[in-house]
């Protein structure tokens, strides 16, 4: 069987960082689908999708080295050819991924005990956006 669905959010840019997790959680409910993958992905080049502890000082560490890693105020070569300031925004969202599969059992997400699925925003604006759930399984 097959089963997909969407997640609307609204989001801050900005490393803004969101727990989907109970949202994929219904998705999963809704599909009847048992045993299986779940794949969730990001619609679009400035945003990625990851697991982390979902506690406001782990989402500062994380964000803290992001932007040493790639930092928002150095020139890239996207904003001299487009403008729009938000090179950085592309280069953390390639380097995080926009993807990320869960086993599924017992329509159960197999994630650790403080293991959530989070959507950063990468992005130097607000932003409506749209996470693909796509779910295999039996």
């Amino acid at each position: 069987m097959l089963y997909s669905d969407t997640i609307s959010l609204s989001t801050k840019g900005f490393s803004d960082t969101i727990d989907i997790t109970g949202k994929v959680t219904k998705i999963i409910q809704h599909s009847g689908i048992k045993n299986g993958l779940v794949t969730v992905f990001c619609r679009g080049s400035t945003g990625s999708v990851t697991t982390i502890e979902y506690e406001s000082g782990v989402i500062k560490d994380l964000q803290r080295v992001l932007e040493k890693t790639v930092p928002s105020n150095i020139p890239y070569e996207h904003d001299k050819r487009w403008g729009d300031g938000n090179g950085f925004s592309h280069v953390r969202a390639a380097l995080m991924k926009p993807s990320l599969t869960v086993p599924l059992i017992q329509q159960q997400l197999i994630l650790g005990t403080w293991q959530q699925i989070v959507f950063m925003d990468f992005d130097n604006r607000n932003r409506q956006r749209e996470i693909v759930v796509h779910i295999i399984g039996e």
